[in-house]
């Protein structure tokens, strides 16, 4: 295989933003062959900005689906993975948002964006250009991660001034707490009752906010649970792995991986040519 180069450098937004943003991930791939990544589905909403050619990135792998070029993109949360098609190189910025940053720095609700990719600028406006721009001049990972923070504390700052977005329910934002602490193996019936609520009225409140209801929320977290236990670097066998991720039995976790990749387990691994390069 010929030489190749991977820089995955991960920090934490400032502590204003952490109700909102979960993490920063810079990374610079060079050298691999070309081929297809699977961007798997999560509990946070994804965006993602090139700092080299356009990202070119279809809203399903394996099925037909249309490739669009971005600079960049924000995505909602997903029930299935994306497929970013590169030439071996893979250069840019990505930032984890919580469903409270959705509304925070877009000013809107999760559940607006479920299932789709936009274009940055297209939520963030004349401040998405700014980022882009700003952040394709910079020269460091430092001095990009520390633009991040300044312009998403903007956005921030913007929508803090009253102008009718309304805040999300507190009992969602601790229903999606409780779910994430406990990577989706936390019934949905269990969840309502310690929130004084019906699981109707969690199921359509939370749907409302987040996108997705409770339910297919927790499969999208096992699944995230089980993605991130096999991209490991000495991943445990399937079998095992599905039950330390609270899946009734391998078959089960086939079943989902299936649904939320478009490929079997032992397919996506042998496809997956960036798997060991964080």
């Amino acid at each position: 295989m010929e030489h190749h180069t991977a820089t995955r450098i991960a920090a934490p937004p400032a502590p204003a933003l952490r109700r909102y943003v979960g993490s920063y991930i810079g990374f610079d791939l060079r050298g691999f062959p070309a081929g297809v990544h699977c961007g798997p589905p999560g509990r946070m909403l994804t965006a993602v900005i090139s700092l080299s050619d356009p990202l070119e990135v279809a809203a399903g792998v394996d099925d037909g689906s249309p490739l669009t070029r971005f600079d960049s993109l924000a995505g909602g949360l997903m029930c299935r993975s994306v497929a970013i098609h590169h030439d071996g190189r893979q250069h840019g910025v990505q930032v984890s948002l919580t469903p409270l940053g959705a509304r925070a720095i877009y000013g809107m609700p999760a559940a607006a964006l479920t299932h789709q990719l936009i274009p940055l600028e297209e939520l963030l406006g004349a401040l998405g250009l700014e980022l882009v721009d700003r952040l394709r001049a910079a020269q460091t990972w430092a001095a990009r991660f520390a633009l991040l923070d300044e312009l998403f504390l903007r956005a921030v700052a913007r929508g803090a001034g009253g102008d009718g977005v309304p805040r999300v329910r507190p009992e969602v934002a601790e229903g999606w707490r409780r779910l994430v602490a406990a990577r989706g193996r936390l019934p949905v019936g269990a969840v309502a009752a310690e929130l004084g609520w019906s699981r109707r009225y969690l199921t359509d409140r939370f749907r409302g906010e987040v996108g997705l209801s409770p339910k297919t929320f927790a499969r999208v977290l096992r699944f995230e649970h089980a993605h991130e236990l096999a991209t490991a670097r000495d991943p445990l066998p399937w079998a095992e792995l599905a039950s330390v991720c609270g899946y009734a039995d391998q078959a089960h976790l086939v079943r989902d991986w299936r649904e939320f990749t478009g490929r079997t387990p032992t397919a996506w691994r042998r496809g997956e040519l960036l798997l060991g390069t964080g």
